[in-house]
């Protein structure tokens, strides 16, 4: 039960980075991405091949895997300057499926449908994270890293510029703010960082294949971000934990089968998703907006 709660424990880490990475553009710059888990996979895969063929070097596996997200971030970040709202949307739905695609069929880099399996345990100046409690602490000190970093960002004049585009860009424009370039460095903070969850994801479970990284996680991470409280800071935190543990907590049901899972996990995540729109629109920490 121990190393089940420690496995529990070091997923809702990793999906707190995420959740915060999408809320930083989702609740600071109004950039709704259907996404966010290209750049999950990219730090994953990044991580993965470098591991594999190179070293384990966790320091090296971040930076290569931040640098080689925020290149790719531009794909997003140029439509992300042409258009707005649901087309913005639509564009990144179909970012996602590109990429999706190149996940499973650049078979000599990603494994192909696959994947790659044994990847070993990261390390920092020698010492391996194979121990599970020792990377739950390694991934915990990272999500606060990131929680910092990301509420500093918030706080200063650039996350201000931020909410200054997303309340009205024509706004911004009038007041002498460069849309564009702030536009493009939220997209390469928030890719570099998603990276970041990728490698620890990697370096974790040894083992990662496109399944994660389809529409499926992207939408479960939005909505691990709207069911939290969109534009706080500790809403996406809350949104990860529920929408981690709420699996773990069906499979405790005993007139529930094992393979409906899936289905009635979908179900209860619409059901609740309906409800907060109805009930509570700006997420469970809402009424911490004016606080973010």
């Amino acid at each position: 039960m121990f190393a089940y709660l420690v496995n529990l424990a070091t997923l809702v880490c990793i999906n707190a980075i995420l959740a915060i990475t999408l809320n930083f553009i989702m609740g600071y710059a109004g950039i709704f991405s259907l996404a966010h888990a290209v750049f999950f996979g990219v730090g994953a895969y990044v991580a993965a091949f470098i591991a594999l063929q190179w070293t384990d070097s966790l320091l090296l596996q971040l930076l290569a895997a931040m640098i080689v997200a925020g290149l790719i971030s531009a794909a997003l970040a140029l439509p992300a300057l042409r258009v707005r709202g649901d087309y913005f949307v639509a564009a990144s739905l179909g970012f996602q499926v590109l990429a999706a695609t190149v996940f499973s069929e650049w078979k000599s880099v990603t494994g192909g449908i696959g994947g790659l399996v044994g990847v070993p345990p990261a390390s920092i100046g020698g010492h391996a994270f194979g121990d599970p409690v020792e990377f739950l602490g390694l991934a915990a000190v990272t999500l606060a890293l990131v929680v910092v970093l990301t509420t500093a960002i918030v706080r200063s004049s650039l996350g201000r510029s931020l909410k200054a585009i997303r309340d009205s860009e024509s706004a911004a424009l009038a007041f002498g703010k460069n849309v564009a370039l702030i536009k493009t460095l939220s997209v390469f903070y928030s890719a570099s960082i998603c990276a970041v969850a990728g490698v620890l994801y990697a370096d974790y479970l040894g083992f990662i294949n496109v399944e994660s990284f389809t529409i499926d996680a992207s939408t479960l991470f939005m909505a691990m971000v709207i069911v939290g409280g969109i534009g706080t800071v500790w809403g996406p935190i809350v949104g990860a934990v529920l929408l981690t543990l709420l699996p773990a907590a069906l499979t405790y049901l005993p007139f529930l089968p094992r393979t409906e899972i899936g289905s009635v996990q979908q179900m209860i995540y619409g059901f609740a998703m309906v409800l907060l729109m109805i009930f509570k629109p700006d997420g469970l920490m809402g009424v911490k907006r004016g606080e973010a």
